[in-house]
């Protein structure tokens, strides 16, 4: 800890952010270029906006690089409740878009608060999580950090923007990191499998499969040890019984019509590439006709044709894809890949608790942002408006991601202090 801050400092990190800062500029630029309409210089301009943000982003991000890290953990319960009255506010004072009141207006710019509860959410867990005799696998330290985070992903969802509530799900990872038993990872995978299969097979072909499953395993746990109880095996099976049973009521009276429309394209229930998978459709066709090498930067004929809606902020992919080709794609995916595990490994030289669960925190949170926006743009995931972090066209989400960069910087550069 001798050494300089500056040699002290994540070099890989900040490679990695920079050259996607950079990859994302240009094809912001790419997708709001217009051959026919000059685009006039101007703060209403896209592309001006991105880089504006991106200057406010790396300002901000050097004052944080100066910040004592206790500061964080000290302020995080201010900084939660602070971003809990941001989101309430947008019931009063908020803008609707698309039918969404997720953004205020300031002097024309759009500042949406759901983005910096996500800085909040990961502090306030850290925080929880470093507390003194904190244990995750106590019911009462669980159900707090559960709480903690359903709150800010609630009032998200009333807004409605569910597609931007699903990303603070990447924060039960922490848990899981932090000894939570796997188990409770593997009853979720089992539940999205379950309610997936409801919705493309009978229900009653399920409701056999379920049982028939559950009498097989106990008769082959049975016969390895005769003293295992057969009432826990009874239970997990009425239980999921009941889950499937109540899968039609979630679908039909929970998930809104759109949504529904959107889950019904991509399990191929319905298909209509005119009408409700005509995003999905252009963005593949997109990607698909960059080949190896792409057609050239600005020379992508579907982006460029506005076959592609949104194709600068939740379909910023197919723009990469068409112009860039296999090549850049995967470029891309291997220097994310490189962001996230290189933080994950120096997570663990943390000394400090609240340290090492927020990095944690933000691995997991770009994982899922960066998975799912490619799936929607693959057709792998319905669309429900996730941008690609540092890439797709929106200030509140370059700012939000570079300033978890910066602090994770200030989180490294001091991961041998005991604060």
């Amino acid at each position: 800890m001798n050494k300089p801050f500056i040699y002290r400092l994540d070099w890989v990190i900040i490679f990695c952010y920079f050259f996607l800062l950079f990859f994302g500029v240009i094809n912001v630029y790419s997708s709001t270029y217009s051959n026919e309409i000059t685009n006039t210089i101007g703060f209403n301009n896209q592309i001006v906006k991105q880089i504006l943000f991106l200057f406010i982003s790396i300002s901000i991000g050097i004052f944080i690089l100066g910040i004592r890290t206790q500061f964080f953990q000290q302020f995080s319960y201010i900084i939660y409740i602070t971003s809990i009255i941001s989101l309430i506010g947008l019931f009063i004072f908020g803008h609707p878009v698309n039918g969404a009141t997720s953004w205020y207006v300031v002097g024309g710019t759009s500042i949406q608060p759901s983005e910096f509860a996500k800085i909040a959410t990961g502090f306030i867990i850290s925080r929880h999580l470093s507390n003194f005799q904190a244990d995750i696998k106590n019911w009462k330290t669980l159900i707090i950090g559960i709480l903690f985070i359903l709150l800010p992903a609630f009032l998200i969802i009333i807004q409605p923007d569910p597609g931007s509530a699903i990303i603070f799900c990447s924060f039960f990872l922490v848990f899981f990191r932090e000894g939570l038993s796997f188990s409770y990872l593997i009853f979720s995978a089992i539940a999205a499998i379950l309610f997936v299969i409801t919705l493309l097979f009978p229900l009653n072909y399920i409701v056999y499969l379920i049982i028939l499953i559950s009498l097989i395993l106990l008769y082959f746990l049975k016969k390895s040890n005769p003293k295992i109880k057969i009432f826990p095996f009874i239970s997990l099976g009425v239980a999921a019984i009941l889950f499937v049973l109540s899968v039609n009521f979630i679908f039909n009276s929970v998930f809104q019509q759109r949504h529904r429309d959107r889950f019904n394209v991509m399990l191929g229930i319905i298909e209509d590439t005119k009408g409700l998978g005509y995003n999905i459709n252009q963005s593949k066709i997109a990607i698909g006709s960059g080949g190896l090498s792409g057609k050239g930067f600005l020379q992508g004929t579907q982006t460029k044709g506005n076959f592609v809606p949104q194709q600068q902020t939740d379909y910023i992919f197919s723009t990469v894809g068409e112009e860039w080709g296999f090549i850049g794609s995967f470029s891309l995916i291997v220097v994310f890949v490189i962001l996230i595990v290189r933080m994950l490994n120096q997570a663990g030289k943390q000394t400090n608790t609240f340290r090492r669960t927020f990095i944690y925190g933000i691995s997991s949170l770009i994982f899922f942002h960066f998975t799912i926006n490619i799936g929607m743009s693959l057709g792998l995931f319905p669309t429900v408006g996730i941008p690609l972090p540092f890439i797709s066209s929106g200030g509140s989400s370059l700012l939000t991601f570079s300033l978890l960069i910066f602090i994770y910087l200030n989180f490294d550069a001091n991961r041998l202090n005991d604060w």
